[in-house]
């Protein structure tokens, strides 16, 4: 019996990950009855972190109603690990997906919410936290998020208060492969902030706003993380908790694949499948399928990519996949795409294809 391992990342605003595992697991079933299928739900720290990191760690979901980041009530969860580790996924409470395309403004979205998930894991006795960077509606700097903490950990005092008081001894490890310092042309602003919502003329404010916290942030600590890789991850979430927090930073595609065990999980397999939204030279800057096909080539275990739309097919291939290919065809309406029982049905046929002409060309599995 050959194993096969199924990794699907997110299709964002479409499926998530265990949704496209589960498409690709039944169809790869359904063609090769005899095959041992391995289903692992992943995210590089971005859309569906909770779901895969809870799962890793065998977290229990905690609900708790926080702030969205227009400060409308919402209720959110992260998890909780049996070490008593936290799992935050900051999109949660300061997702693009809480606010309407009409709604969203990063002058005025503020990440009190992430602050509020912290603040109540705090109070539930945790002091190991995993916090997953992606999906923002915020630039705000990571401002809200210290003013909630602050707010929910003192009676009237500062954050300095904070630090000293039900914060000290806590231990943050931010998973994103977001790399882009706090400001300047390559920062959170200019980078991220137009499809947050942000006019051009938003842009210089919203970078001098971050700027001006830097500054003042640097001159009461007597140090300056700003410029640091990873500080503009999340609209400058990242800046705030490697400044503030002490936060350390880690490929979340690694960090995910490493509590997998995912090395050990290769062993014996014929054949990796993974997915994504949107397949390009993006890709291989580090973004999950990546991570998976790097190590399963190192264990020379070949991997298909599935994806809901393919730029540079040469370049991937050439990467190592040993497929990539497209669920929908060439001529496909975008709208009837992204319907999630379209999408569904799309990749489990693309999977099935797939599998049957492994198996007539290699007889592999």
């Amino acid at each position: 019996m050959k194993k096969i391992i199924v990794a699907c990342d997110s299709f964002k605003g479409c499926m998530t990950s265990s949704e496209a595992n589960s498409a690709v697991a039944s169809a790869v079933s359904d063609r090769c009855p005899d095959a041992s299928v391995v289903s692992l739900p992943v995210s590089d720290g971005g859309d569906g972190m909770l779901e895969a990191f809870a799962s890793a760690l065998r977290a229990e979901k905690v609900r708790v109603c926080v702030h969205d980041p227009m400060m409308r009530r919402v209720t959110s969860c992260y998890g909780i690990a049996p070490d008593g580790t936290a799992v935050i996924e900051i999109a949660q409470a300061a997702g693009l997906t809480l606010v309407s395309s009409a709604d969203r403004n990063p002058m005025v979205a503020t990440s009190y919410g992430v602050g509020e998930l912290i603040a109540d894991a705090v109070r539930r006795g945790c002091r190991d936290f995993i916090v997953g960077l992606g999906g923002s509606a915020t630039s705000d700097a990571g401002i809200g998020m210290l003013r909630a903490l602050t707010d929910l950990l003192t009676r009237g005092g500062t954050i300095d208060d904070a630090l000293q008081g039900q914060l000290k001894g806590c231990r943050f490890t931010l998973a994103c492969d977001v790399r882009n310092p706090l400001c300047g042309p390559d920062g959170a602003v200019y980078v991220f902030a137009l499809q947050k919502g942000a006019t051009p003329e938003m842009l210089p404010q919203l970078d001098a706003r971050a700027r001006r916290f830097a500054d003042f942030s640097a001159r009461h600590f007597g140090y300056d993380r700003s410029a640091e890789s990873g500080a503009g991850a999340a609209g400058g979430l990242g800046y705030a908790f490697m400044q503030y927090l002490g936060a350390a930073f880690r490929s979340g595609a690694d960090y995910l694949l490493d509590l997998l065990g995912y090395e050990k999980l290769l062993s014996g397999a014929a054949l990796v499948i993974t997915g994504e939204g949107s397949s390009d030279r993006q890709t291989l800057m580090g973004k999950m399928p990546q991570r998976i096909m790097d190590r399963a080539l190192a264990a020379k275990v070949p991997t298909v990519l599935l994806s809901g739309r393919v730029s540079g097919r040469k370049s991937l291939i050439k990467a190592g996949f040993a497929d990539v290919v497209c669920i929908n065809p060439d001529d496909c309406d975008l709208e009837e795409a992204m319907r999630k029982e379209v999408a569904k049905k799309r990749i489990a046929e693309t999977a099935k294809a797939v599998i049957a002409r492994i198996i007539m060309d290699k007889n592999e599995i």
